[in-house]
């Protein structure tokens, strides 16, 4: 159901889909489970370890090793999204869920080694079959809801089952002095979550949540103040200025880490680590678990790499006790 620009619902913003993968991914990089023709979005040729038996992460592995042009990420990126209902689509309804043409996904099945969409499809069937679910006949569009989300917590586990990529992207965060963070529209509050508690135990963070020219301020600054990474959360639907403001985040010499919905999501190309969590696209407006999930996590592995983390919430616990802060 499409509700608006900002909406985060499931719809993909149209044009801004051709901008996805990225290049020039190092080892590390590519661990993260994601694919797209060695681009670097924490995937590429010879994706790491922990690919789900899920039926996205079954999708993402059978687009390993494949050079994709950026129509043909925007069909894998749609494809992962609609990971369980792909093997039952015809070429017109994937094209049309794309927002591509019949003969781009025609073009795209042959750039994957099948002669023509109908071979992919029953390699989908026989590979990569939709999970058996509990009997849903009886739930209503609310309790579907949460059993999507559930599933993608799973293949959310199944991805951290490789810690390297988290563990890389929590060290990058915490030797990043000052450390910004970036999310506009619908990720901004995946971005304030994570800065309020990041605040608690790196010496300087600085939200980034509202768009315009200014941001583009708050980086220069950032960089002249010693920043080396910025962390950016990015959802559907994806504002162009979200990727136009991790390009100028590159091009000022930051590293750009990114929990996106998917490996093949837009910004990958601007991303040099990029985790993805999946959403929830069952309801008007998507929901978001699993990528709040990851932002937790992503919050340990950088206490990890911070000496004085834990004396620092000891000092907040102090400090609050003596103001009252909190009702127990």
């Amino acid at each position: 159901m499409e509700t608006g620009p900002d909406s985060g619902g499931t719809s993909e913003a149209n044009g801004a889909d051709d901008t996805s993968g990225a290049s020039g991914a190092s080892a590390d990089d590519r661990s993260a489970g994601a694919s797209g023709g060695g681009d670097a979005s924490g995937g590429g040729d010879g994706a790491g370890t922990g690919v789900s038996d899920a039926p996205a992460g079954r999708l993402q592995a059978l687009f390993e090793g494949h050079r994709l042009t950026p129509t043909q990420r925007r069909i894998a990126h749609s494809m992962v999204r609609r990971a369980a209902d792909v093997p039952f689509l015809s070429s017109v309804e994937l094209a049309e869920l794309a927002g591509v043409s019949q003969p781009s996904v025609t073009r795209f099945a042959v750039a994957l080694g099948f002669d023509g969409y109908p071979a992919l499809r029953r390699h989908l069937r026989e590979v990569a079959p939709a999970e058996p679910a509990p009997d849903t006949g009886s739930y209503n569009e609310y309790q579907q809801a949460v059993e999507a989300e559930i599933e993608n917590l799973r293949h959310l586990a199944s991805v951290l089952a490789d810690p390297r990529p988290v563990e890389r992207a929590g060290r990058l965060l915490a030797a990043s002095r000052p450390l910004p963070v970036l999310g506009l529209r619908a990720a901004a509050s995946q971005a304030y979550g994570f800065a309020y508690f990041a605040a608690k135990v790196h010496p300087d963070v600085r939200l980034l949540h509202e768009g315009g020219t200014m941001v583009h301020d708050r980086i220069d600054a950032a960089v002249r103040a010693g920043a080396s990474t910025l962390l950016c959360f990015a959802l559907p639907r994806h504002p162009r200025e979200v990727v136009d403001t991790l390009a100028y985040a590159k091009e000022a010499g930051l590293t750009v880490v990114t929990v996106a919905d998917s490996a093949f999501a837009p910004v990958a190309k601007v991303s040099d680590l990029l985790l993805p969590a999946a959403v929830g696209t069952g309801l008007a407006f998507d929901t978001v678990c699993a990528p709040m999930l990851l932002g937790r996590v992503l919050l340990e592995a950088m206490c990890d790499g911070l000496p004085d983390a834990q004396a620092r919430l000891e000092e907040f616990d102090a400090r609050a006790a003596a103001r009252s802060l909190f009702v127990e």
